[in-house]
Parts: C-alpha cells; structure tokens; sequence
C-alpha cells in the first residue's frame, strides 16, 4: 500500500474525479448484488409453483434495468479513474522531461541515455497502471467482496457465509508473500530493460562505425545476451505472477466445495431453501473477481512501487549547478577573468587545473593550445559554468558567473562543441535552431560567414534538404561549419570554438576566421584548437600542460620565446610541407 501513499499528492488534486469514480464503483458493486438475489427468488417461485408471466416478467425487467445501469455506470467509472491514471502518467513524463534538459551534462555522464528512455516509459507505465487499474483493483475487492459477503451473511445464512470463508486467510497469506517477491524481481527485470534499451540506442546511434568495423555479428550477439536476459529475468517476474490465480482458484473451489457439502445439508434440514443456496452460490461466484483482484492489485502495486521508486531517485539528483535566489536576470557583458587556484573533476583525484589566469578584454579572441587532457575543456566547462566546485573566482563583466541566472549566461555564449549534433530537419531549421524567429537573411548570412552558404546551395534542395539524424548525410567538415552558423544566430557576446574547425581545410578556416572576425567586431571569441594556423591572430594565447599555463602570450611573443608552442608550431609547418610536397608528387 506504500505507493498510494507516495501518489497521495496527485489523489488529493484529483480528488474530484476519484472520489467520483470510485462512488461509481462502489454503486456498481451494490447493483452487482440484484441478480442472484432475483435468480434465487425465481427458483424459489418455480419450486413452490407460484411463478406467473407477470412475476417473471416483472423481475426480467428488474434484470435488464440493473444491467443497463451499470453498463451506463462503468463508463463514466473509466473516464474517471483511467482518465485520472493518464494524467499522472503525462505530469511525471514532463517532470522527467523538465528534470533531463535541466541537468548539466556531468548528470550525463553518469546516466546511460537507454536508462534514462526506460524511466520516462516502461517506469511512468508502471506507475500509471497503479494510479488507474491499481484503485480500480483495490477499490473493487473491498467493495464488491464486502457487499457480497455482508448480502451472504444477512439475506440467506451467516453460519454458512463462514465456512464459505474458512480459506481466506490462506489466501491473504500467499498473496502477500507473492508480492514480496515480485516486488523484489520486477526491480531487476525493470533494469534488465534499460540496459537493453540502452544498448539498443547505443547500437543504432553507432551502426555505421559498426559496420565499417564489421562488428555487425558481435554487436547482435552482444543484443542476443541482453534481451535474453530481460526474458529471463521478466520470466521470474511472470512465475512468480503466475502463482496468484492457480492460489485463488483453489481458494475459491474450497470455498465452493465447503458451500456445497453444508448447504445442501442445511437445505434438507429446512434451514435454507433451494432458492437461497443457488443465490449463495451465485454471491460465492461473484466472490471469485475480487479475489482475483486482490491477487492483481498485489502486482500491480508492486510494479508500480518498484517503477516510482525509480523514478523517484532519478527527479531526486540534485542539479550541480543551481541559481541563487537574487541571481541577475540580465546576459553578461565585458570582460572576462579567469582566476582559478585548483579544480578537480567530481570523481578524479588529479587537479583539471590549477593556477589558471588569464583576463580577456571584451572584442579579443583568445587562443588556448594543448595537448589532449591539458585542461583546455575544463576551461571552458567551468566558463559556461556547468560545475562550480572550484577555488578561485570567474568574472564575467562586473559580476563573478554564479550571480546570474545560469539561462542567461549560456544565452550569451554560443558554444560550438568538437562533437557536433544535428537534427533530423532541414537545413535550414538547423541552423535556425538557435533563434527560429530570426528570416531567411540571417540564417543566409550566417551560412556564409561559416563558409557553409555554397555548399548548401549544390544539394539539389538547398537550405530545404533534410539531413539524417544526427547529421549522417554530411561530412565532418560540413557539420562543423552548420554548427558555427548555429551558434553566431544567437548573436553571443562570446563565441566559443572548441576545436571545432579540426575537419575543414586550411584555406576554408582562414575564411571563416577572418569572416568571424568582420562580423564581431565587438565580440569576445575563444578558440581551442589542436592546430595552430586558427590562433595566428589571436589576441592572447595560453599553452596549458597537465592543467597549468607554461606560456601565455601573442603568436609573435610566443614563438620567440622557443618553447613548447614554438616547437609545437615548427612541427606541424614541416609536416604541412611533407604533405604539401607528397600532394605536388602525385
């Protein structure tokens, strides 16, 4: 019963339409009572002869006006209370919903996107099913049990009404015990299918790189495992589940049977009439749905307290990053200074970085250089502010980041991440992600300061042509550039380039950096980059190792330093050459 309690939120803003639909059902229950009583009177009639067409007719009508009411009746009852279940079921999906696009993407790193699809469906179905056929089940074998047994034991025999009921205990017995362990094994096999679903994602998400790698068979037999491990473990759930009717139907045919041995006895002694045990058996028949009821109601709450736990500890995870109270409602602009002592990663013990300075003036471009775990993503995690467990202090204009709202400074950065995720939609509502009110104009002109505009113009569609999911339908360097046009919609005060000009060729990012550089005249930009070309005109570069900053300066300043950027760019205009003169061999 513990999950009707936990739901008790959603039963109280409800409260209108279940108590409704349970006085519907409760009416239902009553009427339930009619024919056997009317069955019994008619074999009574019959056997003492004094059944007429009238009679017979009168208590046909009585018959048909009872089932037509409560044909009437369990509609509405439905309406209702399942209306009510499918409300619970859309208000925790948009919870879960709310909670996912709320989180900061360290809550992802932990969770497994399949996981996550197994909570806002099979988990959400689970607890809908309680809401609904849940207080259904509970409602109606309380109900309609009690009736029948109190019309057993008032309108015909109390003492047979109680050997009738001499297995009932055993049936409680069992019952409970069955839902002890069904709460248990449902547990398992409700994770049994996220990692299935999980795997499932994962599998199609990836199906070109498995078949270029030609891991096709491996990766269905990896499937094979996994979904015969949901059978196996959603098999334990169903044996056990399979117990509760073979357990109620010897109840009840226990219960029939004692009816029979000592009704007739009771009906050759003169106690009963042959009427009112016929009645007795048709109540005894009437018994066996609330049984089964019980039987189901276990089920279905332990499911759905399994499910809603769940559920419940996901919504609990608290967000890393989180307003103040007062935080400012406005997008930051100006500067930014970047003063961090140490910060370490949740879960790693080595320092991400430590001693990191640096001030950029509003309208500079910032390079930052490094090799791969140097600390340059963490620079920029901790800009955007998707942790604030640091020592030190980030300001951007006259306010450090934490006071304003997290919404509100990520509206002023347009981050272009290495990874690039498309949707599957045209071109042009790509693009327009970012701010799907902008015209046609500007999508254009941002197309072409990301050198992106012709390209797009040669696909026989143009800016109508629908990509694939993610992106699939284009290449490296053509994702990277819609995702720059993306972001320079947002008309971000600062314009983060993470590494993402890597697949474009050499002439294609000097364009792109010199048309960023026309159109932002006043913007602050920062660019990670592995190769070195994209930070020639920066206004400041750092080199980053191990999460420090062993060189900071212009290109100039840098290179007659010698040291590791020198080295670095000496390196790759050699091998530029190389590949230069292997291309001018060919």
């Amino acid at each position: 019963m513990k999950v009707f309690f936990e739901l008790g939120w959603f039963f109280k803003e409800r409260k209108k339409q279940y108590l409704v639909g349970i006085s519907l059902l409760i009416m239902v229950a009553m009427l339930q009572l009619v024919p056997p009583k009317i069955i019994g009177v008619v074999v009574d009639e019959i056997g003492g002869g004094s059944l007429t067409v009238g009679s017979l007719v009168k208590w046909l009508s009585l018959l048909a006006a009872s089932a037509i009411l409560m044909y009437v009746i369990r509609y509405y009852w439905r309406i209702m209370i399942f209306g009510s279940s499918m409300t619970l079921a859309k208000r925790l999906r948009a919870k879960l919903f709310h909670h996912f696009t709320s989180m900061a993407p360290s809550f992802y790193q932990k969770r497994r996107i399949g996981d996550l699809m197994a909570h806002a469906t099979n988990d959400v179905s689970a607890v809908q099913q309680t809401a609904g056929n849940g207080v259904l089940t509970l409602v109606d074998s309380i109900t309609t049990g009690g009736f029948v047994i109190l019309a057993m034991a008032i309108t015909i025999d109390w003492k047979l009404t109680l050997i009738a009921l001499i297995p009932m205990p055993f049936m409680a017995l069992s019952t409970n015990y069955y839902g002890k362990l069904l709460h248990a094994r449902f547990h398992h096999a409700q994770a049994a299918f996220s990692d299935l679903n999980d795997k499932t994602q994962e599998s199609i998400t990836g199906i070109k790189v498995m078949k270029t790698f030609g891991q096709d068979k491996e990766d269905i037999a990896d499937f094979k495992r996994l979904s015969d491990e949901v059978v196996a473990k959603n098999t334990r759930v169903a044996k056990v589940d399979s117990l509760f009717d073979p357990t109620i139907s010897l109840v009840v045919g226990i219960s029939f049977f004692l009816t029979i041995i000592f009704g007739a006895k009771f009906v050759v002694a003169g106690d009963m009439t042959l009427g009112d045990l016929v009645s007795f058996t048709s109540y005894l028949g009437l018994l066996v749905w609330p049984m089964l009821a019980f039987g189901l109601l276990f089920n279905i709450m332990e499911r759905g307290s399994a499910s809603y736990d769940r559920i419940q500890n996901l919504l609990a995870e608290k967000m890393d990053v989180e307003d103040k109270e007062d935080a400012l409602s406005i997008r930051p602009q100006g500067d930014i200074e970047f003063n961090i002592n140490s910060f370490t990663f949740p879960g790693d013990e080595t320092p991400a970085l430590k001693d990191v300075q640096f001030t950029l003036k509003r309208g500079e471009t910032l390079g930052v250089v490094g090799k791969t775990g140097a600390g340059k993503t963490a620079i920029l995690k901790l800009l955007m502010r998707e942790f604030d467990g640091y020592d030190g202090e980030i300001r951007y204009g006259d306010h450090v980041i934490g006071d304003y709202q997290a919404i509100k400074l990520r509206e002023a950065i347009g981050y272009v991440p290495q990874e690039h995720f498309l949707f599957s939609a045209s071109l042009y509502q790509n693009i327009a992600f970012t701010n799907p009110d902008v015209g046609e104009d500007e999508v254009t002109n941002a197309a072409r300061i990301a050198q992106i505009h012709d390209d797009i113009l040669r696909f026989t569609e143009g800016y109508n042509t629908v990509v694939g999911e993610r992106g699939v339908s284009l290449s490296g360097g053509q994702k990277q550039r819609i995702s720059i046009a993306r972001a320079l919609l947002m008309k971000p005060e600062l314009l983060i380039l993470d590494d993402s000009l890597s697949a474009v060729d050499a002439k294609t990012e000097e364009a792109i950096l010199e048309s960023l550089k026309e159109a932002r005249t006043d913007a602050t930009t920062i660019i990670t980059s592995h190769r070195l070309s994209a930070l020639v005109h920066a206004h400041l570069i750092i080199v980053l190792h191990e999460g420090a900053v062993v060189e900071k300066g212009t290109h100039d300043e840098l290179m007659a330093l010698k040291g590791r950027y020198f080295e670095m760019y000496q390196l790759q205009q050699l091998e530029q050459q190389v590949e230069e003169g292997v291309s001018q061999h060919e």
